[in-house]
């Protein structure tokens, strides 16, 4: 946690964020606002985008199942290469 005299990180301000919003809204809010996002994600992204992000997350999972991604670490969360 930061003191008053420093500057909150990003990290911290996204996690108060998150814990906030969680608290506030229920489970039906969260199901609404990911349809919006995935419905405008599909209006501005074509088949080849989902191909891509389909073939990653692909790789992450196999990686995850074989103990590691291709950098020796099992953190996870998906590559961004």
């Amino acid at each position: 946690m930061t003191n008053n005299n420093e500057k909150m990180s990003r990290e911290e301000a996204g996690r108060k964020g998150g814990e906030a919003t969680a608290k506030n809204h229920d489970k039906e809010f969260f199901q609404e606002i990911g349809q919006k996002g995935g419905e405008t994600t599909s209006e501005n992204h074509d088949k080849e985008f989902y191909q891509e992000i389909g073939q990653k997350g692909g790789e992450a999972r196999a990686n995850q199942r074989d103990g590691g991604n291709s950098d020796g670490s099992n953190d996870g969360k998906m590559s961004r290469t």
